[in-house]
């Protein structure tokens, strides 16, 4: 049957393990739980859970509308069909330093491997839109705290965002990536760097693991993974790109179903039903189900 064979507990290790190997890893954002089963299948390292993916699959802006409790809902759903490690986008931790603590204990009861805080005001906004604002440095570091001290799993991987470069520029940026790993953090997410001679700044400046966000339509460039990894980023993000595969191929398909009648020219273009029923374990499901009809008691005393 379709669910995770491994605890969240072996899944946090194993992501400690993978940061710690010097290798990149290759990050796609999950839009839901059989997508994050099909991420698995295409033999990626880890799976992610997009704030913005799941306020657009909610249809809301990414501008802090979601709730902590929607957002580990989601996440409990997809860690229970992955044996990937899941990182969560926990936006600002959704309200005071009280409010990180009690988001990341939500998201280590959901199976999560990890999650980002990031040092924006609420409401937050994109992380590539002009108009952003960021918390003083001290605001932060106690929101990071809070959650480092919240914390019941050594494992469960705690990542502070700063949102600082478009603000403040790279060097404040990189201050307060300091002071967050002073904080508790135990990874950092610099976001919308301009070039690559920034992502190499970061990288010389920060020895904990980085994560590389190349989301598509930002302010950054998008580097391929090897270069990444010669500048030595531990994570390479792709927060965005099936959500906006999938929209894509959706508005495609409903202008050709009405302008046509038919849907009958885009089946080439489909996952076949049995592809479907391939992912999804059918077989396994008649198998278990087979074998419960099949169960009988050994007779009585």
């Amino acid at each position: 049957m379709l669910h995770t064979r491994t605890t969240p507990a072996e899944r946090r290790r194993r992501f400690r393990e993978q940061l710690a190997s010097g290798r990149l890893l290759k990050m796609p954002g999950a839009i839901n739980p059989y997508s994050a089963r099909l991420i698995e299948e295409t033999g990626f390292d880890a799976a992610y859970l997009s704030g913005a993916v799941l306020a657009a699959d909610l249809g809301l802006p990414d501008i802090g509308l979601t709730t902590s409790v929607e957002i580990a809902a989601r996440a409990q759903q997809v860690t229970r069909v992955t044996d990937l490690p899941v990182l969560v986008d926990a936006d600002t931790g959704f309200g005071e330093p009280m409010n990180a603590a009690r988001t990341l204990q939500l998201m280590e009861d959901a199976g999560l491997a990890g999650l980002h805080l990031e040092d924006q005001v609420n409401p937050k906004r994109c992380g590539h839109l002009d108009g952003k604002t960021v918390v003083p440095r001290a605001d932060m570091a106690r929101r990071v705290r809070a959650a480092a001290d919240a914390r019941r799993d050594p494992d469960f991987l705690l990542m502070a965002r700063t949102d600082a470069r478009a603000v403040e520029g790279l060097d404040a940026a990189i201050d307060r990536a300091k002071a967050y790993v002073d904080a508790g953090a135990d990874a950092i997410f610099p976001e919308a760097l301009a070039d690559e001679a920034e992502f190499a700044a970061f990288r010389k400046a920060v020895d904990v693991s980085l994560l590389a966000n190349m989301t598509e339509f930002g302010k950054g460039p998008l580097l391929d993974a090897a270069t990444l990894e010669d500048l030595g980023y531990n994570i390479a993000l792709y927060p965005v790109t099936l959500f906006r595969l999938a929209m894509g191929a959706i508005e495609d398909g409903l202008r050709t179903l009405a302008a046509r009648g038919t849907q009958e020219s885009l089946l080439p273009r489909m996952q076949t039903r049995s592809r479907l029923y391939e992912v999804l374990g059918y077989a396994d499901y008649a198998t278990f189900d087979a074998g419960v009809l099949d169960f009988t008691l050994p007779p009585g005393d």
